[in-house]
């Protein structure tokens, strides 16, 4: 199952591109348009933009699983099985679809709230409409707690979904829809099942993934359930590879799963900016090497929605975080997050990225907990989703920001061991032999003023608007297909009459 999130990718704020593939690129494709934020270029039908008719066209192998399976011979067991395995899925591309082409879950809203098409049968002759989110998410859950009981704990193989995938899914989807106390009790229904982690330090210790395949070709033990954005043997260098400047900064010194899979220095990739204060996967780590998830679920974040789930209810305690956050943490070299620690300091950076975080006693550690899963599901799809159900919007408007510079001094941009820039402040230029040398705050402007990411493209303002970025438009062909009995999202133009 491949999903291509091109229409989407570059509106998170962690994953990054390549200079040359963006300035000049802002009407031309989702890329250019999405990351620039470019408001008068048109979204709403370019030829890199499908995922709407791949969840679809997935829908509809599904439905026709459901509606016809019991008219065929057979076993009545495998039949159910079939049957629950198709309606599982199915719940996973509605997901997709209503958290991509609607608002997200508000329980104030959601009765009223535009959402998507539900198609439920195999009817080649139905028109779809649009129903309300509520109603989306009632269909979603319904087709999750009626495949559940026919699951298999152990599949044939992992391309059919197991019972733990069954219930991280439920998890998932309870998350978005706000119900903490379910979300909670889903995910530890599906860690009972499969709470397996990658041990990363003792990956390292044997050479890393580049060395050794183990978890290579469908060997992955975290992976819960395989889709991709391209194919199965997809390298993430060639696709959306690139993490920002911004994300590197938030990896803690020494992170295994910063040192095992990105390199800011040394890959030969035509995707790359060497020296932006980018980091690039390892080029070198295909899919006979190490299999990446990049749209799948995995375990990881199974153990990420049980935390999150209780510290929204409030019940989160040192020996739950001790139980999810800190078991993914010390797989990676990270220390013990410590809750008394962060809720007394809450990281101000965190907080000027996330101003909407609801919880007063349990907001330093909602916003570690969101730390963790722009770090460990990086590329995995989830940053959009997450923006979008926090209303944290506004962190699109934030400038675009290059390298970490730590405050004046010489830096040494290539890894090659000498200085190529000297940064120095208007008061004391000092001296310095490096051929490049600029005042902060006069060639160039950091954003915490002495100190920062370099801000770049300071005449590309982008405009998050709150009345319709918060879902993305219908395809227009779409529309077209359905006679307008598909209406477009609102504040979204298509040009169309009806």
């Amino acid at each position: 199952r491949s999903y291509y999130p091109s229409s989407f990718a570059l509106l998170s704020d962690n994953v990054w591109s390549k200079e040359s593939n963006i300035i000049g690129k802002e009407y031309l494709s989702s890329d250019g348009i999405n990351m620039t934020f470019n408001e008068d270029a048109d979204r709403k039908e370019l030829s890199d933009n499908n995922l709407y008719a791949n969840c679809y066209q997935y829908i509809l192998r599904s439905n026709i699983v459901i509606s016809l399976v019991d008219h065929s011979t057979g076993d009545k067991d495998v039949k159910e099985l079939a049957k629950a395995e198709a309606k599982i899925m199915r719940a996973w591309d509605h997901f997709i679809l209503v958290n991509t082409f609607a608002k997200a879950y508000n329980p104030e809203t959601a009765a009223t709230d535009g959402g998507i098409a539900i198609v439920s049968e195999y009817d080649l002759e139905a028109t779809p409409t649009k129903a309300t989110v509520a109603q989306v998410y009632d269909f979603i859950i319904k087709d999750i707690e009626d495949a559940l009981p026919y699951l298999q704990e152990e599949p044939v193989n992992v391309y059919h979904p197991s019972k733990a995938f069954g219930y991280a899914l439920a998890a998932r989807v309870y998350l978005f829809h706000r119900d903490w106390k379910k979300a909670k009790d889903a995910a530890e229904e599906s860690l009972k099942r499969n709470n397996a982690l990658i041990d990363y330090i003792a990956l390292d210790a044997v050479g890393g993934p580049t060395k050794v395949s183990t978890y290579a070709k469908g060997g992955n033990p975290e992976v819960l359930n395989y889709a991709y954005m391209g194919s199965y043997s997809e390298n993430p260098s060639i696709a959306y590879g690139m993490i920002s400047p911004e994300l590197v900064q938030l990896f803690g010194d020494n992170d295994e799963r910063m040192n095992l899979f990105f390199k800011t220095t040394g890959n030969f990739d035509y995707n790359f900016d060497e020296g932006s204060g980018a980091a690039l996967w390892n080029t070198a780590l295909t899919y006979s090497k190490f299999q990446y998830m990049a749209v799948g679920m995995r375990t990881a974040e199974v153990y990420l929605n049980c935390a999150e789930a209780k510290a929204e209810l409030g019940t989160l305690t040192q020996d739950d975080l001790n139980k999810t956050i800190n078991k993914l943490r010390a797989r990676v070299n990270m220390p013990n997050l410590l809750m008394a620690t962060a809720n007394a300091n809450p990281d101000p950076y965190l907080k000027e990225w996330y101003p909407h975080v609801e919880s007063d006693d349990n907001q330093g550690i909602i916003l570690e907990i969101r730390r963790e899963r722009a770090i460990e599901l990086v590329m995995e799809g989830f940053r959009y989703y997450d923006i979008m159900r926090w209303k944290e919007g506004k962190i699109f408007e934030k400038p675009f920001l290059g390298i970490y510079f730590p405050g004046p001094g010489e830096y040494d941009l290539d890894g090659d061991g000498t200085n190529d820039v000297y940064l120095y402040l208007s008061t004391d230029k000092g001296n310095s032999s490096c051929v490049d040398q600029f005042e902060i705050g006069g060639e160039l402007s950091l954003d915490h003023e002495t100190s920062g990411n370099l801000i770049i493209h300071q005449s590309i303002k982008r405009v998050w608007n709150e009345d319709k970025d918060y879902l993305y438009p219908i395809p227009t062909k779409d529309r077209v297909l359905t006679n307008g009995a598909l209406t477009q999202n609102p504040g979204w133009n298509d040009g169309l009459i009806f």
